[in-house]
């Protein structure tokens, strides 16, 4: 039998042998007392406001976007230019791709050699990410050797997709700019190409046990991130102290500010 999944439960046997090792893990997610609360609903924004020809409609839009920014560091998006077909084109890739023998994936250059699993420097249990990813550089997408002779449709879904979903940074990361004093052109390193990543990240099922980490606590270290939630959940965030789970939208974009506009700021 060809095995798809990285070898994690191997890599993590040290579980499997001291299970009470799990107790770190339970207490990471409720570290000083905190409390999981239950199933949030982020802000949802419509962006199509943004176009309306009532001046006063579209400035609310900005200035909503501009609030969920500042109070949460999160939220979602309507209307936001990528169409339902590309997202499901994009999963399907996806799941095809992550589908494909582990040794392929971590041995034969796909993607640019951007295949990780797990957390290979962990020492102790809270440290352990159950799950892999590609994280592979816009810059990179167009090149054929990428790819290899299995994922050739993967290649135009993956460029059609980090084009539309670039236009939508630069469309709020502009909106943040004039929010934080600054020109819209001061700013557009933040989503220039080569400064840019689209990360397709899967979270296999942990046999261990159900509080281990698909990812571990972190905030983004970069300006702008924009996910795709499927409706298998998962993703939590703090707010006001308190860990939420994040309800998934099929309709929406989920936006999160990163450390680095937090900086600017």
């Amino acid at each position: 039998m060809i095995e798809s999944n990285p070898p994690l439960l191997h890599h993590y046997g040290t579980l499997v042998r001291n299970p009470s090792n799990l107790v770190q893990v339970d207490q990471q997610r409720h570290i000083g007392g905190l409390v999981q609360a239950e199933e949030c609903q982020l802000p949802l924004i419509d962006l199509h406001g943004l176009k309306s020809p009532d001046t006063r409609e579209s400035l609310e839009c900005a200035r909503a976007i501009c609030r969920a920014s500042s109070e949460w560091g999160f939220f979602q998006v309507l209307n936001h230019g990528i169409s339902p077909e590309l997202l499901q084109s994009m999963r399907r890739e996806q799941l095809k791709l992550f589908a494909a023998p582990f040794e392929r994936k971590a041995t034969c250059g796909l993607l640019n050699n951007s295949y990780r699993w797990g957390t290979p420097t962990a020492t102790r249990p809270t440290q352990y990410s159950w799950s892999e990813a590609f994280h592979i550089p816009v810059t990179k997408i167009s090149e054929e050797a990428c790819y290899g002779d299995d994922f050739g449709s993967l290649r135009g879904v993956m460029e059609e997709f980090a084009a539309a979903m670039s236009n939508l940074a630069k469309l709020l990361a502009g909106i943040l700019a004039n929010n934080l004093g600054h020109r819209k052109e001061s700013l557009e390193d933040i989503c220039d190409s080569s400064t840019c990543f689209l990360r397709l990240n899967r979270y296999p099922a942990c046999p261990i046990s159900p509080e281990m980490f698909g990812l571990v606590p972190h905030t983004d270290s970069d300006f702008l991130t924009i996910l795709c939630q499927d409706q298998v959940g998962g993703l939590q965030l703090m707010k006001d102290s308190k860990w939420v789970a994040v309800k998934p939208n099929p309709d929406a974009l989920i936006v999160n500010i990163g450390d680095l506009f937090q900086v600017i700021n």
